[in-house]
């Protein structure tokens, strides 16, 4: 097996020689074989290992292995404990799911700060066909159909070509000693439950029945390529990032069929698995939306808006009178002046003794009005956001400059009346929005 390992590297995935890896090892037989062949292939690795502590003394046994093995191996081995019960609860996630969230947050945070280049898991060809059963239990497009990627940004791969069996009989005649999960053996699991009682009868039908996965395998992903080509033309053309959100033609979204399926192309990366809520947005009133777990998609008129979640937190910020304000969400700069000169929506003019410091940054909320500059009477800030064509998404982010809670000025857009330069004005206040 390290005679065909060294092959599969030298010729799929040249990428990894004399890179700084990280492998990922739990201290099963996948791992602790996969980090022997990455040792005798002379490549430059360390190990991360995760301790979840699910298991009690059984998890501490499993990290003070791994501990070990970095020792014999002589890589460096960087070890983290995860509250994984806590979390999962608090992300309301399965046990399952919120341990792949922390192992992949400290694996990203792992690359980022002690300069690895790829990640190595230990995935191998029968993880790759439980994975498509799985998938195809439960209902899926092709990405699903597709397995394990061998290769998926920063995180490779190098044992999908070879069975477990392969693998065991490499341990055992290599005198490899590794670590047995108990909860592997129980079926509660769906994964365990398809490894133990379906893929061996699987198997029994055709002595290349793995092989033959991997082959029909191979034309699933070569075609899935095609596909993400033809949807990526559509997002280059279609999809206008502006500001943090993206903008998508409801009109040329209409007119791709069939529609469900492109629909899927386009926004299962985003998180959305609801497809008939997706469908329904785009002959939906302006203001509805729908969520996945980590983006919105919204209607606003002859448009759909995506963008990503994040907690509206109506923040009030002190203004001082001081030249500049770097730690503000908008970057404002103050200065008396003795008159006024270069106008625009991004500069105003105050009569500073109008207002009470420190002045107030915050959001808007229901009920905020305001007296637009050069009109007279009060208008309610929603109907401004109306009249100027504000969309909900330009709505949330927009800031107000407040003095006592009266709104002072809709930052870079319109200024208040009630305080405005006048004859008897003696101090005059000038502020700028620094873009």
């Amino acid at each position: 097996m390290l005679a065909k390992f060294k092959q599969h590297i030298t010729s799929e995935m040249p990428f990894l020689k004399g890179k700084k890896l990280l492998l990922a090892c739990s201290g099963g037989v996948d791992s602790v074989v996969l980090a022997h062949l990455c040792a005798n292939a002379e490549l430059n690795f360390a190990m991360a290992h995760c301790n979840f502590r699910l298991r009690g003394e059984e998890s501490d046994g499993d990290e003070t292995f791994v501990r070990d093995l970095s020792l014999t191996l002589g890589v460096e081995v960087y070890v983290k404990q995860f509250e994984t019960e806590t979390y999962a609860r608090e992300q309301r996630l399965s046990i399952q799911m919120a341990a792949r969230e922390l192992r992949y947050q400290w694996f990203d945070e792992l690359l980022g700060t002690k300069g690895f280049d790829y990640v190595l898991t230990a995935h191998h060809a029968d993880d790759s066909l439980e994975t498509f059963l799985i998938n195809l239990s439960r209902g899926t497009g092709i990405d699903g159909l597709s397995g394990i990627p061998e290769v998926n940004g920063k995180v490779a791969r190098p044992l999908l070509p070879f069975s477990q069996e392969e693998i065991l009989e490499y341990a055992n005649s290599e005198g490899v000693d590794w670590r047995e999960d108990s909860s592997n053996a129980s079926t509660k699991y769906l994964r365990n439950k398809i490894r133990h009682d379906i893929v061996p009868l699987l198997k029994e039908l055709h002595p290349a029945f793995l092989q033959n996965f991997l082959n029909t395998q191979k034309h699933l992903e070569q075609n899935n390529d095609l596909a993400k080509l033809y949807l990526n033309e559509f997002k280059s053309k279609w999809f206008e990032q502006s500001e943090g959100v993206i903008k998508i033609s409801v009109t040329e979204l209409l007119k791709l069929q069939p529609l469900e399926s492109h629909l899927y192309g386009l926004f299962k990366n985003y998180g959305f698995t609801e497809w008939n809520d997706v469908k329904n947005l785009l002959t939906a009133l302006s203001g509805k939306k729908v969520f996945s777990r980590t983006h919105q998609l919204l209607k606003d008129r002859d448009s759909l808006i995506l963008s990503k979640i994040k907690n509206r937190v109506s923040v009030d910020h002190l203004v001082h009178l001081t030249e500049s304000t770097p730690d503000l969400p908008v970057q404002l700069r103050m200065e008396e002046v003795k008159s006024l000169d270069e106008q625009g929506e991004n500069v105003i003019f105050l009569d500073k003794e109008k207002l009470n410091f420190p002045l107030v940054l915050r959001n808007w909320v229901k009920g905020d009005y305001f007296y637009p500059f050069g009109m007279k009477g009060r208008k309610k800030l929603s109907k401004y956001f109306k009249d100027e064509k504000f969309d909900l998404i330009s709505k949330d982010k927009q800031w107000l400059l407040c003095s006592d809670n009266e709104i002072v000025w809709v930052v870079g857009k319109r200024a208040d009346e009630r305080f405005k330069v006048e004859d008897s004005t003696r101090q005059i206040l000038k502020i700028t929005l620094v873009k």
